[in-house]
């Protein structure tokens, strides 16, 4: 994409990006159809940095581009060696922390964890796996509740809380301890008044929010990622306004 004359600009790993007053520049580089690796930015949200996937470097400075504002003459590098080795890192430990088995798991193909993996070259890993002791929650008569496989990125509780109205969600403890909860007294999805139209069932970027009965209906190999690449597709992850019930 060609820079409007009368818009400002940043450069991005040598080539220059415009940008609105406002966005971030995640944002722009979306927008103008350059990726920059993420997994807990969302186009419908308002970005806060918890991944640091996409982490850059501006003007010399470590920083996340989705809550970096974009502003003229910043230098950004994302695809240097160092930035890309340490994102390979992040990608590792998220997969070491949980239970994630891609093989048999419903969201492979449209999940974004593994398709941000394959598109850094993460295959294999030489840290040790905690296989933590996770519960998975079928207590609501259609939809599953798979905690094995949660990265903590809060778009189901931010979805709840700011879309659905319900609050459904949220995090609790701190450090390793850290995990998402059910706001049920009883801790079940049972007893909460989620619905699988709701915001929070659609957003999650992994395979931890799951509709039943419909997990294969589009097979594997027809799925987004399976179809491209995560990194060929950065304009579809451009910010837009928030919508009910759109899954992608």
């Amino acid at each position: 994409m060609n820079p409007t004359p009368d818009r400002d600009t940043f450069m991005l790993d040598g080539t220059a990006v415009p940008f609105t007053p406002g966005e971030t520049v995640m944002q722009a580089a979306l927008t103008a159809g350059h990726y920059i690796p993420h997994l807990c930015y969302h186009p419908e949200f308002k970005p806060h940095g918890s991944c640091k996937v996409c982490t850059v470097r501006a003007n010399g400075q470590t920083v996340a581009s989705c809550t970096l504002p974009a502003q003229a003459g910043l230098v950004i590098e994302c695809a240097a060696p160092d930035l890309e080795e340490n994102r390979r890192t992040l990608v590792q430990m998220l997969f070491v922390e949980g239970n994630h088995f891609c093989p048999s798991c419903e969201k492979s193909g449209n999940c974004l964890l593994q398709a941000v993996a394959y598109d850094l070259g993460v295959l294999s890993t030489d840290l040790d796996h905690f296989f933590p002791n996770r519960p998975i929650d079928a207590s609501h008569p259609a939809l599953l509740l798979d905690l094995n496989r949660c990265i903590l990125c809060e778009l189901c509780v931010r979805a709840s809380a700011e879309v659905d109205g319900k609050s459904v969600f949220a995090l609790s403890g701190r450090g390793m301890s850290k995990h998402l909860i059910v706001n049920a007294e009883s801790g079940r999805l049972a007893d909460t008044d989620i619905a699988v139209t709701d915001k929070a069932v659609e957003v999650c970027p992994v395979g931890v929010i799951l509709k039943k009965r419909v997990g294969f209906a589009v097979p594997i190999g027809k799925r987004r990622y399976d179809l491209q690449p995560v990194s060929a597709q950065a304009k579809g992850d451009a910010p837009r306004a928030a919508q009910e019930g759109e899954s992608r």
